[in-house]
């Protein structure tokens, strides 16, 4: 089941953070939380509760998923990545890709707009 729970508030600039406690767990879902937002990219706080992941999608630009906390199973046109937390990959531009279910984890994804013109 995907409950995705977008939260678009920005973080305070200039003050430091512990990435892993801002974005909660909450049951059944996936929770997006937006860092920042710009026309070049934006970076993306994610939690996912166990047995929740996101379902095949494309996307046109290039993005980097970073694991923060536990671990995930992201497949990116059909083959199988691994990853634990502190791991990262690069998601291609324009090749299927999605997050499967693979018990309780964060990351954080920023996604790069430009060069795409």
């Amino acid at each position: 089941m995907e409950n995705n729970k977008p939260d678009n508030t920005e973080l305070e600039p200039g003050k430091a953070h512990i990435i892993v406690d801002i974005i909660e767990y909450v049951p059944n879902s996936v929770v997006i939380k937006t860092i920042i937002r710009k026309s070049t990219g934006n970076i993306s706080i994610m939690s996912f509760d166990s047995g929740e992941g996101l379902s095949v999608k494309t996307s046109p630009f290039d993005a980097f998923a970073q694991i923060i906390e536990g671990n995930a199973e992201i497949v990116i046109d059909n083959v199988s990545n691994h990853l634990e937390s502190g791991m990262g990959i690069i998601i291609p531009a324009h090749l299927p890709n999605y997050i499967k279910p693979n018990g309780r984890f964060k990351m954080i994804q920023t996604i790069i707009k430009s060069g795409y013109e």
